[in-house]
């Protein structure tokens, strides 16, 4: 039974933070006024089905402040937290490297200028990555660590196009290449569950991404949040979600499939308890994770161990 440094059966990304920065950091989330694709009529509106009106980002710092002021007020809201004054800013809105490159990149800058982050966090689509933001993104990487989160959620393009995603997946590992060519650290986004995969669906997502050249990986479940279009479908024809053994379960035997350099960052999701209308037993996010590691500890489980690679991954 592997256990990492922070008693944990899988590498964390609090364990993966504190080698980096020598500490521990929290991440703080920021609107900056970005939209996507799917919601601004490129190639569609509404955007992904299953996301929230605030693209994702409800607990992030919006509003018309400045970005230092948005900073200051995301630090305000987590400082009792964290016993540092180090913190990973979070682009956690919609997409942020949507727009003009020549508008976007001040930004990034104006914040990566701030003495008390760290480092910059940037979500945003395979789609959304010309190769002159990625330049920008590589410059930038050497001032202060910068990682991209791509919002893949699953592998089978027909789940795909139940919630709207907008991108094919050789669009996603064409900016995978281009990121790695690159030397900037990817996260990719998944979703437990979505649209009533199978355990064989998420399973073979799972054995894809543990060969995929990606640094990290979130899970969390499928939320249906009443702003979103997912409610009206949920609402018209119910369909089931996952319950909460059963998402502990998947998300273990996920876990040990993953190779052990690959940081877990996220094995669960906590959505606007406002507007959250299933699972609910989502809302309660640490007996979740306690009930993930006891799962593990119990039957012995840990990252890696039914790890099928054949080569070690960078």
């Amino acid at each position: 039974m592997k256990v990492w440094p922070d008693r944990k059966p899988y590498y964390s990304a609090n364990q993966y933070f504190r080698q980096i920065f020598g500490e521990k950091v929290y991440k703080i989330s920021l609107d900056i006024g970005c939209t996507c694709p799917t919601r601004d009529g490129t190639k569609g509106t509404g955007g992904c089905t299953f996301c929230s009106s605030s693209g994702s980002g409800d607990f992030a710092i919006a509003g018309s402040m400045d970005i230092h002021e948005k900073i200051d007020s995301a630090i305000q809201m987590v400082s009792s937290k964290n016993s540092s004054n180090s913190y990973l800013a979070y682009l956690q809105s919609f997409t942020n490297t949507y727009g003009p490159v020549e508008l976007l990149v001040p930004v990034y800058e104006e914040i990566l200028a701030d003495e008390r982050v760290v480092g910059l966090s940037i979500g945003t689509r395979p789609d959304c990555l010309p190769n002159t933001m990625i330049e920008e993104l590589s410059r930038l990487s050497e001032i202060k660590p910068i990682w991209i989160e791509l919002g893949l959620q699953t592998i089978h393009q027909k789940t795909a196009d139940l919630f709207h995603r907008g991108y094919e997946l050789p669009v996603y590992e064409n900016a995978v290449a281009r990121l790695n060519q690159a030397g900037i650290p990817i996260i990719v986004h998944l979703i437990v569950g979505v649209m009533g995969e199978t355990y064989d669906d998420f399973m073979a997502t799972i054995d894809y991404m543990a060969n995929q050249p990606v640094s990290g990986i979130k899970m969390s479940m499928l939320h249906i949040l009443k702003d979103s279009p997912l409610y009206e479908e949920y609402t018209e024809k119910p369909f089931p979600l996952l319950d909460e053994e059963t998402y502990i379960r998947w998300v273990a035997e996920a876990i040990t499939r993953l190779p052990q350099d690959m940081v877990i960052h996220r094995v669960t999701g906590d959505g606007n308890r406002k507007n959250l209308v299933a699972p609910l037993w989502s809302v309660y996010k640490r007996h979740v994770l306690n009930g993930l590691h006891h799962y593990m500890f119990e039957n012995g489980l840990y990252q890696g161990l039914n790890y099928k690679g054949l080569n070690k991954r960078n």
